[in-house]
């Protein structure tokens, strides 16, 4: 799935009832991580719910690439995850820092329907890969 596809079923969403649902459904959709990744380490900070995002690096081919699993005890926020791995997951450092996911999620509607705890999480997830982003990208210069 793409993040184009995900904004035009969005976009076919009136209700925030039904793109709650629709969120969770896509939060179904992660693939599973296992449950050794699970860990301290690949943890993030600052959410209300668990949150777990373990990075894999594929040094083949031009530069890095960065991939994603991610996993959350909250169904919304798996659904969260999942939207932002469609934004990250896949790409190079240079296309994660280049990447404004909070946009994406404010041109979603998100801004007003999120909880502060919920915002604050999203932001800890994105700042998370964009720390990774900028790791890789000091590690291949």
């Amino acid at each position: 799935m793409t993040i184009d596809e995900i904004r035009d079923n969005f976009a076919l969403l009136d209700d925030w009832d039904d793109r709650y649902r629709y969120v969770i459904e896509l939060g179904r959709t992660l693939a599973p991580m296992p449950e050794d990744e699970h860990s301290a380490a690949n943890k993030v900070q600052g959410c209300a719910s668990q949150v777990w995002l373990s990075r894999h690096v594929d040094r083949g081919g031009a530069g890095p690439i960065l991939n994603y699993l991610g996993d959350s005890d909250a169904h919304i926020v798996r659904g969260l995850i999942a939207i932002l791995l469609t934004l990250y997951s896949g790409r190079t450092p240079q296309e994660i820092l280049a990447i404004d996911a909070p946009a994406v999620f404010d041109e979603l509607g998100f801004r007003e329907h999120l909880t502060p705890q919920r915002s604050n999480g999203l932001r800890s997830m994105v700042e998370r890969i964009r720390s990774d982003a900028r790791e890789a990208l000091a590690a291949a210069g």
